[in-house]
């Protein structure tokens, strides 16, 4: 949802008319979401899609970790790894891409809550200690909001590409390709435009 609102001002300016259905997609449930037909397009860090779907890279994204607290400066690694954290995990686990590469380095941190999107978290660590790691955009979008902060997590991550993926059977769908293209326009990586 952090990238919506632009998207939503510019397709209600072009086609007034259009409607716009916005479902819960995440990697886990988008490849039987395209199977079916039960999505048209969707927008997520994709693994497996089925053999019809299409793949575009919208862009690369680094983790920015997110903090309500108003100590100052950056945190150490030793700070990161003995504060409270708040993971957003799909399917409920308690373990995350950060967590591996903290077991790269010998260390552990200890999640305390799992959430199933990005949204709440602004209110979520608003007044409390919890830091929470997030895709850039999701971090730009909650700390526009006020309250919150980002910075560079104290140690070394990889970056993740986002995807949008879509059928195959509607790659050539004049209305599709509409809709794509202004998904790439203001999904996409803004370097790339």
């Amino acid at each position: 949802f952090a990238l919506l609102p632009q998207l939503l001002k510019r397709l209600r300016s072009e086609a007034p008319g259009i409607v716009l259905v916005v479902r819960r997609v995440n990697y886990i449930l988008m490849p039987n979401l395209l199977a079916s037909g039960e999505i048209s397009i969707g927008v997520s860090y994709t693994a497996d899609l089925p053999a019809n779907a299409k793949r575009k890279v919208l862009r690369r994204s680094l983790p920015k970790l997110l903090r309500a607290d108003s100590v100052p400066g950056s945190l150490s690694l030793d700070d990161f790894c003995s504060r409270p954290h708040a993971l957003v995990s799909f399917a409920g686990d308690l373990s995350g891409f950060i967590d591996e590469e903290l077991e790269k380095l010998g260390r552990k941190r200890h999640v305390v809550l799992a959430v199933p999107q990005f949204n709440g978290l602004g209110t979520l660590l608003a007044g409390t200690d919890i830091l929470a790691t997030v895709p850039d955009y999701a971090a730009e979008a909650l700390t526009s909001a006020g309250g919150l902060r980002a910075e560079d997590p104290p140690l070394p991550v990889r970056s993740f590409e986002l995807h949008m993926a879509w059928r195959g059977s509607q790659d050539n769908d004049p209305g599709e390709r509409w809709l794509r293209s202004r998904i790439q326009m203001f999904f996409g990586d803004p370097d790339s435009l």
